[in-house]
């Protein structure tokens, strides 16, 4: 890459993907909201601290955010101290975050007033395929921006894929998360019903995993829900944040997403429980709260 990279966020997985871009050798300067944080990973990666975005955004020619929600991300891009305020024109932002499509809209459309370019490129996979570099990407905005921002996605992706115009990166990745959370919820209910009549949940992985129950949830996520190991890799208030804005969009487009509802009631209890910077995995609590049994 000969671009200078800036990266806004290092969190669970924004730490772990900007760890890659830097290996990958490009300049790399970094920001994050916690205090002290930035300088010392940049000490341990070879990167630039710096104080706000807007001073990232002098130092690089594409900057990416990888925040937790619409506001942050309208924050660290069009905020007081943002990267609209530093940006030179052609610029380009990559926003690497889960949003509403809304948000993203906006944001490009303020941007865009300042001729400062926008793609939105949410990623699924978590932590571990972050640090591997193995996550797959959806970007949307205009096709010469996603060439341009190709050999950065490379550094930490895997499956990389256009998918259309600015939001529609993020519809499909609201989609995708809403389905493996519909998944997961299904995967906690099957558990624990397999437990109270009696099955051996060892073989219930064994023959699901063989047929048409398969799923990545079931793979990933069935030893955790067995042994209520909730380890994040993927909090449980994201997931639910996801979920609310999918059916934001279902409900704009006319569309009953019910299985998705479903979810979105089990995480909410999940979250209740007092879970929710937990992994998602944590959901089985729910279920089990509902059949008034534990596995």
């Amino acid at each position: 890459m000969s671009e200078r990279i800036g990266f806004l966020g290092l969190g669970i997985m924004g730490s772990r993907m900007a760890a890659n871009i830097a290996r990958a050798g490009a300049p790399l300067a970094v920001w994050t909201h916690t205090d002290g944080k930035a300088a010392t990973w940049a000490s341990e990666h070879g990167a630039s601290a710096c104080s706000t975005p807007a001073e990232v955004a002098q130092r690089s020619d594409v900057v990416i955010s990888m925040v937790v929600d619409g506001p942050q991300v309208s924050s660290v891009l069009l905020g007081e101290d943002g990267v609209i305020n530093a940006a030179r024109p052609g610029l380009v932002c990559v926003d690497m975050s889960t949003i509403g499509p809304v948000d993203t809209r906006r944001i490009g459309a303020a941007l865009a007033e300042r001729d400062v370019r926008m793609l939105d490129a949410p990623v699924t996979g978590s932590s571990p395929r972050a640090e591997a570099g193995t996550l797959t990407i959806m970007a949307g905005g205009a096709a010469a921006d996603f060439a341009r921002a190709k050999p950065l996605f490379e550094a930490i992706g895997e499956v990389i894929v256009h998918v259309g115009e600015l939001g529609q990166g993020e519809m499909l990745k609201l989609i995708n998360n809403s389905l493996g959370a519909a998944n997961a919820s299904a995967l906690a209910e099957a558990l624990v019903l397999a437990r109270a009549t009696g099955v051996d949940l060892d073989a219930f992985v064994r023959v699901t995993s063989a047929g048409s129950g398969a799923s990545a949830q079931l793979t990933l996520k069935s030893t955790p829900m067995r042994e209520h190991d909730f380890t994040t890799l993927f909090k449980t208030e994201h997931m639910l944040k996801d979920v609310r804005l999918c059916l934001e969009e279902a409900q704009a487009a006319g569309v009953p997403f019910p299985s998705a509802a479903h979810a979105r009631d089990l995480l909410t209890a999940t979250l209740g429980r007092g879970h929710g910077a937990d992994d998602y995995a944590a959901i089985i609590e729910a279920a089990e709260g509902l059949a008034g049994r534990r596995l």
